[in-house]
Formats: structure tokens, C-alpha cells, sequence
């Protein structure tokens, strides 16, 4: 695949507390790692993934399903690590 491709996933938010500010920092570290673009969209808004207030505006409640788009060099790393990062709960254990 080259670098203009497109790869795009949707996500189901499943930690207790949603995309919360902490939630949104793990996701934003996450995505700043790869030479890649990332976009996340719920109910039509989106924001850039490199944004925590703009994932946190996006008020992802558990159980809402986000729309992570992917562009870029390590677009297969990056949106296999973010589907790991969101399915896992962010890490919450609570």
C-alpha cells in the first residue's frame, strides 16, 4: 500500500469512563509515535488524533463507536496499535 491510502476502522469506546481527558492523552501519545495522520469522527464531527480536547469535545460514552481514519507511512501500525488502545479499555481496570 502506498502512503495516499486510506485505511479506516470503527471502534466501540468500552472503559467505564469513556474518551475522557486521560483516555484522550493515552490515545494522543499513542498516535503522535507513528508517520501517520489520524482522524477519529462520532456522529459526524470529527478532529485530528494528535487533539486531546478535540477527543474529548467528540463525548465518546462508553459503548459509542468512534470512526478512526488512517493516512501515512505507518498507517497499518498505527491503526492496529489504536484498535489495540481502545479495545483494551485504554488500560482502565476499573
Amino acid at each position: 500500500m502506498d502512503e495516499c491510502t486510506v485505511l479506516a476502522r470503527d471502534l466501540t469506546i468500552v472503559n467505564t469512563r469513556g474518551l475522557h481527558a486521560r483516555a484522550s492523552a493515552k490515545l494522543v501519545k499513542l498516535v503522535e509515535t507513528f508517520d501517520a495522520h489520524v482522524r477519529v469522527s462520532k456522529d459526524g464531527q470529527t478532529v485530528g488524533g494528535t487533539s486531546i480536547m478535540g477527543l474529548m469535545m467528540l463525548a465518546a460514552s462508553p459503548g459509542c463507536s468512534i470512526h478512526v481514519v488512517v493516512t501515512g507511512n505507518q498507517k497499518e501500525e498505527a491503526i492496529s496499535a489504536i484498535a489495540h488502545l481502545v479495545e483494551d479499555g485504554f488500560g482502565e481496570r476499573d
